[in-house]
């Protein structure tokens, strides 16, 4: 490594006959014996900017509620918008930084995270601010998205004209702001009873209008029309995706849009139900792989976690996971030059997974398998622990 690149990849015997010396003194020299190198992880669908933990809804549901009944006794996204809105900014920073410290631990050295729980201009540049602050310095790199299209808030319910007036808001004052506050991508919750497909299409415009780079949540509960969508606008990334329709991968596929699926919401939400991510990949779209961490729907900032899911419920081998979390993760962010492979000229940011080869991943699962991490060149993880300055 050069500074904060890969300068070279390859074994010890080959880096001394091509060039003719062993390590430097002062070198950092990681013993990878009985380990697997691979590249950090990218986590291209998350939520992290929030406050106010939902695990009585949790287990409400495993007793029986519905998300949909959930949400309708003041539960759900509204439920965190309440208390996201209420939270200092010191708080929500603090709160944002140590989500992204397990991310860290977890193997994951760049992500994406949205806005959304604010629904209003101020608390949405607040939770943008918070990112910023807390992502300032720290080894996982952060890109933001404007997500103020997450749902109606409770004060433009009651009315088609309120809601549209939430919608004009969105798209004339939020968006603009969060633009020029440095957010890179615009999203919205695309779904029957949040926001239709035109509502969608139109916040999706006024972000793009902007400089944001649109990516959606699509198709995630019913087979709304989303995916093709997110063909229709040039989305770089469409999420979720459980109910996608045939023509809607094929769209896909043909505008290269990346399918960002989330296969930890299924299990979290008791779904019974995953993308179908086979039919993707036959389809020739390019697969990644997120957490989707939020209080509500997925709870997890571990990425080796969620790949256990990858294999198990979508069926994706463990070179597709490991793939969907590393490279096709990096393109849904637009880092795939930059990002998830191990190439020279690429950022250094690598991962070391306790196991023999890339299948202890997931074959040892429900424990984290990463034990060092380097990240921009860094060693910040040693023997699973952070290191400190």
């Amino acid at each position: 490594m050069e500074g904060e690149d890969i300068a070279w990849v390859g074994t010890d015997e080959e880096y001394v006959r091509l060039h003719g010396e062993a390590p430097r003194q002062g070198d950092v020299v990681l013993d990878g014996r009985g380990k697997t190198a691979l590249p950090g992880f990218v986590d291209p669908h998350t939520h992290i900017p929030w406050a106010g933990y939902r695990e009585n809804e949790f287990n409400e549901r495993l007793k029986g509620k519905s998300y949909a009944e959930i949400a309708a006794a003041g539960g759900g996204i509204v439920s965190t918008v309440d208390a996201t809105r209420r939270a200092p900014l010191e708080e929500l920073t603090h709160l944002t930084r140590a989500r992204l410290d397990r991310m860290l631990l977890h193997g994951t050295t760049f992500c994406e995270a949205k806005t959304g729980y604010g629904l209003d201009l101020p608390t949405e540049r607040k939770q943008l601010a918070a990112l910023k602050a807390a992502s300032d310095g720290h080894p996982v790199g952060v890109v933001a998205t404007a997500l103020p299209g997450h749902e109606v808030p409770l004060e433009r319910r009651g009315s088609e004209a309120l809601k549209a007036r939430y919608v004009a808001e969105c798209c004339d004052e939020i968006l603009p702001a969060l633009a020029a506050d440095g957010a890179r991508f615009v999203d919205v919750f695309c779904e029957h009873g949040v926001f239709g497909l035109e509502e969608s299409r139109r916040i999706l415009e006024a972000g793009k209008a902007c400089g944001l780079l649109p990516r959606l949540h699509a198709d995630e509960l019913t087979p709304l029309g989303g995916a093709r969508l997110a063909a229709e606008v040039g989305a770089l990334s469409a999420d979720h995706l459980l109910f996608a329709q045939p023509e809607g991968i094929h769209a896909m596929a043909k505008a290269g849009v990346v399918a960002t699926l989330l296969p930890g919401t299924s299990v979290f939400l008791r779904m019974n139900r995953y993308a179908p991510a086979r039919e993707m990949v036959a389809a020739g779209v390019a697969v990644a792989l997120g957490t989707d961490c939020n209080p509500g729907s997925s709870y997890t900032e571990s990425l080796p976690a969620v790949a256990f899911f990858a294999t198990i419920g979508m069926g994706l081998t463990i070179e597709e996971t490991l793939t969907a979390m590393t490279l096709n993760a990096a393109a849904s962010v637009g880092e795939a030059a930059r990002r998830g492979s191990l190439e020279p000229g690429k950022a250094a940011d690598v991962v070391l997974v306790d196991g023999r080869s890339l299948e202890h991943l997931v074959y040892h699962y429900g424990v984290n398998p990463v034990t060092d991490v380097v990240a921009a060149g860094r060693l910040v993880v040693s023997g699973a622990r952070p290191v400190t300055a």
